[in-house]
């Protein structure tokens, strides 16, 4: 399939400012990939970080001196137009999520490995934010956390594209859980379906109760401040958090966090989320059970988004933002 389509672009590494629409060429998918016709996208502070380059760690696998692809977006849902050599498990015409190639387009290629069938009963714009933020959620709290049943759970950036995730898939596995937000975010929390919440405006989450396993999302808290909140043999995940330096950005306190654990009574880890239809499968029998309803902050078409990229920027958007393409 030939032709050209609309996409958001840009040229190099840097601000909103260099975004935006253009009109390219169609991509073609080649062997193990498929051709998405795109319905809806996923918009949070991971297309952020690939729009700036920023830790510059990212360039060692999206392009050093400029990125690779130069259209914007993984997140995606949509519907099955072509398929590559090597493809079986998807046909044309298959309403599909998961994560793609430059998805802020009319058209996207992607892996059919990081592809699964929308749930049934999600419209497409709910679909396009589940992908990443899911899968990182769904690691975090099953993988790194090893959650049980009746642990107690907090969940810092409860709030936020993986934090409204973690929420719902922590009490899925039947734990207890509390949710950090600020004073405008909380009654969001909650409807998520927390036990209990933290305004982490005016409260400190390691001043009181101790928890079984904390996501640790958002803020940076330091290590200290983590093993505080924790039991004698509890869990921190280490999945989240802005600042922490240009070139690694938060990555350093996870490492310091995992050279710590072995001397100590306590596990604190990372977490490094992997891109694979398996998981994107399970995310999809639990949105089909009732157990998981993604959390969209607002809706914008392909043409604004110039404009969310630079309220992203501003700090006006909290959580998942789905942009509209067809």
């Amino acid at each position: 399939m030939d032709g050209k389509m609309r996409a958001v672009v840009r040229d190099s590494y840097g601000s909103a400012d260099g975004v935006r629409m253009a009109e390219i060429e169609r991509p073609t998918p080649g062997e193990g990939k498929v051709l998405i016709q795109v319905e809806a996208a996923g918009l949070d502070r991971g297309v952020w970080h690939l729009m700036t380059g920023k830790p510059y760690l990212l360039r060692l696998v999206f392009g050093l001196r400029r990125p690779r692809n130069p259209v914007l977006g993984s997140d995606l849902a949509g519907r099955v137009v072509g398929v590559g050599p090597g493809v079986t498990g998807f046909v044309e015409g298959d309403e599909v999520f998961g994560i793609g190639e430059g998805s802020f387009a009319e058209y996207a290629v992607a892996r059919a490995d990081k592809l699964a069938l929308k749930p049934a009963g999600l419209g497409f714009t709910e679909a396009a934010v589940l992908g990443i933020s899911g899968l990182t959620a769904l690691q975090a709290v099953r993988d790194a956390g090893r959650i049980q049943a009746g642990q107690k759970v907090l969940i810092t950036g409860a709030s936020g594209g993986v934090g409204s995730f973690a929420v719902q898939l922590a009490k899925a596995f039947g734990a207890e859980v509390t949710g950090t937000a600020s004073t405008a975010k909380l009654a969001l929390v909650q409807r998520l379906g927390a036990d209990h919440v933290i305004d982490y405006t005016r409260d400190d989450f390691a001043d009181g109760t101790q928890y079984d396993l904390i996501i640790d999302l958002a803020g940076n808290p330091s290590i200290s401040r983590l093993r505080r909140a924790l039991t004698k043999t509890g869990t921190a995940v280490i999945a989240g958090g802005e600042g922490g330096g240009a070139i690694a950005g938060g990555i350093d306190r996870q490492l310091r966090a995992q050279l710590l654990s072995p001397f100590i009574g306590q596990r604190l880890t990372g977490l490094l989320s992997q891109e694979k239809a398996a998981d994107l499968e399970v995310l999809r029998e639990l949105v089909e059970a009732g157990k998981v309803t993604p959390s969209i902050d607002s809706v914008v078409p392909l043409e604004k988004v110039q404009q969310a990229l630079c309220d992203l920027e501003a700090g006006l958007i909290s959580g998942k933002l789905a942009v509209t393409v067809s």
